[in-house]
């Protein structure tokens, strides 16, 4: 492999590790006789962890990391003095389908700085999705980055070709991306969505009428917001991450803690660490949007903006609701299960399936999936002679729940215990 590509190749992974709206589910695409590669990952599919610790099985990587904007969080804002590099599209196509064939990849994450213009840049990330399709009849999965800004004809071409594409909305606020991203606004990102949502939606009615029509951004579409780099609360951030759940076609909000990549910059907040607990929460809560029948003001409300930090949102919810508890959960219908802390979208099904042939108790439910550890003071069943959440009290159940604090052992100590007694 050149080296040449391979020295680019260093520098754009490396400009590419901060944007975590990085996904390869939601389609299926079969392979064809004279094509390469499907998008189900199977036999052959290698998976590497990247230093944050995710798993990784795309080549993710970006065009150039050459920008023409200055945006106070990005690494790659055009002020900072850092290596630049750019791909050809045949370099980019090359590599791609060379690490398919030795099986280090299942597809391709794409994404770029914006040079010369929005619409210039997203045709070079078309032209790579295009030839991998058409020249190279690459079947396997492929994510695009949507260039905010860019026409509609752009995004339109972009959709035949990728499986996903993304763009990102970065800060929940307006006024607060103005001030770290002068050059940007909402209108250029929300622009580029509602062309995915459109097309999405003329594809399907198109595909009732004729069954071989090319399918347009199977996977739907995503998009990524940084969580803590401007003073937005939860509750700014949740309500944006429901009203673009409410539009077709939005799959996955993604949550990336900032990380303080341009410390000189003072419109930034000095942070010794990204704020991973909050961005873990904020997952948890989007889980509750998505999948639990929450909504936006039942987590988070104007007399408690921000998520509990120290417990998840469903525990948080329930014990600021006490008088919905306990429930019968041999009698309690569907919803309800879903709001009680311990208890999941798979365990609520089986508990109502399971419930039709005898009645539950403790350890049935826990044979199930419930996690007594919580449920238990938020349930009655058959045998389950614990205290509820009424006769504790929200507080006493709240310090019960808390993790407790891991010891400091003394090195030394643990040596001088290990000599005396030879264990």
């Amino acid at each position: 492999m050149n080296e040449n590509v391979l020295a680019k190749l260093k520098i754009l992974a490396e400009s590419a590790k901060y944007d975590v709206s990085c996904s390869s589910s939601g389609t299926v695409r079969s392979n064809k006789q004279g094509g390469l590669g499907n998008t189900v990952g199977g036999w052959g599919i290698c998976h590497s962890f990247a230093e944050d610790g995710r798993c990784i099985s795309l080549l993710k990587v970006m065009l150039t990391n050459h920008c023409v904007y200055d945006c106070a969080y990005c690494v790659n804002r055009r002020s900072n003095d850092l290596p630049r590099a750019t791909f050809s599209v045949s370099e980019l196509v090359e590599l791609t389908m060379e690490f398919y064939r030795r099986n280090y990849i299942e597809g391709l994450f794409l994404s770029s700085g914006v040079v010369r213009t929005p619409d210039y840049t997203m045709e070079r990330l078309v032209r790579v999705a295009k030839d991998l399709r058409l020249v190279h009849r690459f079947n396997g999965y492929i994510h695009l980055k949507s260039i905010p800004g860019a026409s509609r004809e752009l995004v339109h071409e972009a959709g035949l070709y990728a499986d996903r594409l993304s763009v990102n909305v970065e800060i929940a606020r307006e006024e607060s991306l103005k001030l770290l991203a002068p050059e940007k606004d909402h209108r250029s990102v929300f622009g580029p969505m509602r062309y995915i949502q459109q097309g999405m939606l003329e594809n399907k009615e198109e595909r009732q009428h004729f069954r071989h029509a090319p399918r347009f951004v199977p996977g739907g579409q995503s998009t990524q917001v940084i969580v803590g780099a401007t003073p937005e609360s939860d509750k700014e951030i949740l309500g944006l991450s429901a009203s673009l759940y409410n539009h077709p076609g939005m799959k996955r909000v993604y949550y990336s803690g900032y990380i303080s990549v341009n410390t000189y910059d003072k419109r930034l907040p000095a942070l010794k660490q990204p704020p991973l607990v909050r961005e873990n929460r904020l997952y948890q809560a989007d889980w509750l949007l998505r999948f639990y029948q929450f909504k936006v003001d039942e987590i988070v409300d104007d007399a408690y903006p921000d998520l509990d930090l120290e417990i998840d949102p469903k525990l948080a919810w329930a014990l600021r609701h006490p008088e919905q508890f306990p429930i019968d959960v041999n009698k309690a219908d569907y919803e309800l299960l879903l709001r009680v802390p311990g208890i999941g979208v798979k365990s609520a099904r089986m508990i109502v399936s399971s419930r039709r042939f005898s009645h539950l108790g403790f350890y049935e439910l826990k044979k199930i999936g419930v996690v007594m550890k919580k449920a238990q003071y938020f349930v009655t069943c058959r045998e389950l002679p614990m205290r509820t959440v009424n006769e504790l009290s929200p507080q006493g159940v709240r310090r019960l729940l808390l993790p407790k604090p891991k010891k400091q052992i003394d090195e030394r100590q643990l040596t001088l215990n290990f000599e005396e007694t030879g264990r």
